[in-house]
């Protein structure tokens, strides 16, 4: 079930309310990658906490622990909330976090792939064959020298000694 923002600023304090709008979208987008990792850290403490206070209401209501106020909690609605809303809100600093490291992952291979082809036009201009071996420059794919057979070796005698009989019938006729 979804959260609606009113039933977010009634759970949550106004500073827990502030780091909730930076992990929106286009405030997101906006942070650096440290502070992106600070906002992070401060908000995986500010859910680990209130899931630990939603935990201690939900044993006070059960009797097993002690209250800490003067009267024990009867619900634990309100830290749970606040719970969901914080978890709500890391997901979507993972997601912007998976995005970016995503996009790194594709420029940095984009990169590459140019810096490759770029190394292939060079050799292409000095006239040295792409596949041959050179001292410094690395290692070269060497073809295997073993000519792997796809014709089953009982074939191969088969077609061997029905050209000896061919040839033998030939030879016998002259």
């Amino acid at each position: 079930m979804a959260i609606t923002r009113k039933e977010e600023e009634r759970a949550l304090s106004a500073e827990e309310r502030e780091v909730v709008i930076q992990t929106r979208h286009p405030d997101v987008q906006e942070l650096s990658d440290d502070a992106l990792s600070k906002l992070l850290r401060r908000l995986r403490d500010m859910r680990d906490r209130a899931k630990s206070q939603a935990n201690q209401q939900r044993r006070e209501m059960r009797g097993k622990a002690q209250p800490k106020g003067a009267v024990p909690k009867s619900s634990d609605a309100g830290s749970r909330l606040k719970a969901s809303v914080l978890a709500l809100s890391l997901k979507r600093l993972n997601a912007e976090i998976q995005r970016r490291a995503s996009m790194s992952r594709k420029h940095s291979l984009v990169e590459n792939a140019q810096h490759a082809l770029q190394l292939k036009l060079h050799a292409q201009k000095n006239d040295i064959p792409y596949n041959t071996r050179h001292a410094n420059q690395g290692m070269r794919d060497i073809p295997d020298k073993k000519v792997t057979s796809l014709i089953r070796p009982a074939e191969r005698g088969r077609l061997r000694k029905a050209g000896a009989a061919a040839q033998a019938r030939r030879d016998a006729a002259d």
